[in-house]
Formats: C-alpha cells, sequence, structure tokens
C-alpha cells in the first residue's frame, strides 16, 4: 500500500485544521511516501519560506531510519555521534525531533512519514497525528 494524492491531501487538511482548533502558529506539512519522495505539501499563510526544509527533514528522518521524530531525539541525545553520522549520510536532511510521524498501514508496513513543523514540535506531532488518523491509517510519534 502507498500513500494515495488523496489521503496526502487529507492527511494536509486534517492536519491543518487541528492547528487551526489548538490556535498554533501557522503549519507547513509535508508528506512522504515510503521511498522519502515528497507526495504533498502545503504552508499555511505566514509561516516562514524556509519551513519545508524542516517539514521535509523532519519526515524523511523518519521514513528513511524507520524512527519516528520522537525516538530520534531520544537516540539523538543518548548517542549525538549516531545521529550526527546519519545527518552525514543522508546529506544534513534529518531533523531529528517531534513532528515527524511514521505512517503505517492497518497492517503495520511504514508507508510513509509525515512533517509538520511552525509551533512546538510536540504540537507539531499532535497536528501530523491528527490528520494521519483522519486518512485512516497508523501514526507512529
Amino acid at each position: 500500500m502507498a500513500i494515495s494524492l488523496r489521503k496526502a491531501r487529507t492527511i494536509i487538511r486534517k492536519a491543518l485544521e487541528k492547528g487551526r482548533e489548538m490556535e498554533l502558529k501557522p503549519l507547513s506539512v509535508v508528506v512522504l511516501d515510503a521511498g522519502g519522495h515528497v507526495q504533498a505539501f502545503e504552508r499555511e499563510d505566514g509561516a516562514a519560506p524556509g519551513r519545508f526544509a524542516i517539514a521535509q527533514g523532519k519526515a524523511y528522518g523518519a521514513v528513511m531510519l524507520g524512527m519516528a521524530g520522537t525516538a530520534q531525539m531520544a537516540r539523538a541525545e543518548q548517542q549525538a555521534y549516531f545521529m550526527a553520522a546519519v545527518n552525514g549520510v543522508y546529506g544534513g536532511q534529518v531533523v531529528p525531533v517531534p513532528g515527524g510521524v511514521l505512517v503505517r498501514d492497518r497492517k503495520g508496513a511504514v508507508i510513509g512519514a509525515v512533517g509538520v513543523t511552525g509551533d512546538t514540535s510536540d504540537n507539531d506531532a499532535v497536528a501530523a497525528v491528527a490528520g494521519i488518523e483522519a486518512a485512516a491509517l497508523v501514526a507512529e510519534i
């Protein structure tokens, strides 16, 4: 199973709705497929233009490592050299913080990742989970 464009758009729409409901700062949301390729992206009015790279880095690290942002951050705190090496391998594209959320199908297979940025990392993750669950998929934070 892959994340269809329709599901990616649902994830983005619902993540942004959750952000508005929580009165978060303007969000940027990216959905990547299982190979780390961009399926869809949106940046709310008022979000800084550089937010794409941060959202993409959160999601990219999650999908490429098979490890959600929360787990990546814990690993970075315990073994900074490991995450530095990973970032070297992936050309500096990994942002190891919450807000990078793995997307699994109902059978548990990783089918992509969502990256949300704009507010605190924990709030970004809440918005991502809302979008993923609205698309009837499973989120791993």
